[in-house]
């Protein structure tokens, strides 16, 4: 045989013999997904210029604000993997506040689009891990863009009730079904945490309590994707979860 004949023969044979390389290189398991998650969390729990605003910034806010944290234990460190912290939703200081009581990652968080336009203030927000969201409709991009950060060892910040809800009871409001969809598409826990405040009201100066709970995992949310209306009932349950928290503690405390 001819040396160009087995060139082209050669040449013929390498889709072949790569596909099957490439099917083993994109199979992996739960656990191997769960492994590379924990790896990339190690390299991008946190920015370097979060880092420094927070190291500034976290003591100064907490006692101006007058917060006190409980459950720290809760929180999963550096290099444990991300995972998707939900919240009740009280003022525009909320994501604030919860970057000042979690230590361990840098939870990121949707903001509205319009933010992103405001000179400086759009720049900094973003570099800050901020991203923006289209609040007028379902936003398919932002989704994806959520899914893809947890997936790639980012944490998330997400209020379920979507608006601010100042002076309600969080359990009289409506939740939007995203939080639980997010998750269990990305295959990350949920950690629930709670803004305790007297009446459920933001005031200047008022004592402000963040109770971090327990995460909770893929397991314990028992999703049967052959069952309508699961991101829902997952939903409704782990904001249960963020609210009993607030029973724990007294108003404040």
């Amino acid at each position: 045989m001819s040396n160009e004949k087995k060139k082209e023969q050669s040449q013929r044979q390498k889709p072949e013999q790569t596909q099957p390389q490439q099917a083993e290189a994109t199979a992996s398991t739960p656990e191997e997904k769960a492994a590379d998650r924990k790896a990339l969390n190690r390299k991008n729990c946190r920015s370097g210029l979060y880092r420094v605003v927070r190291t500034l910034f976290a003591g100064p806010v907490r006692l101006f604000a007058r917060i006190h944290v409980r459950g720290r234990e809760n929180e999963p460190r550096r290099g444990e993997g991300s995972y998707l912290v939900i919240c009740n939703h009280l003022t525009w200081f909320d994501p604030i506040l919860l970057c000042a009581a979690l230590s361990q990652q840098q939870p990121h968080f949707m903001a509205k689009k319009e933010l992103f336009r405001v000179p400086v203030f759009g720049q900094l927000i973003r570099a800050l891990g901020a991203y923006p969201v289209d609040r007028g409709g379902a936003d398919v991009g932002a989704i994806r863009h959520t899914i893809h950060m947890l997936e790639s060892g980012v944490t998330v910040g997400m209020f379920p009730q979507g608006h601010r809800h100042n002076g309600e009871d969080p359990r009289k409001t409506q939740v939007k079904p995203g939080a639980a969809m997010i998750a269990l598409r990305a295959g990350v826990p949920v950690l629930p945490v709670y803004i305790k405040v007297k009446d459920n009201t933001v005031k200047s100066f008022r004592k402000k309590t963040v109770i971090i709970g327990k995460p909770v995992t893929i397991e314990e949310m028992q999703y049967d994707p052959h069952r309508e209306g699961e991101f829902r009932r997952i939903t409704d349950m782990l904001f249960e979860r963020v609210c009993a928290l607030g029973d724990e503690a007294p108003d404040g405390q």
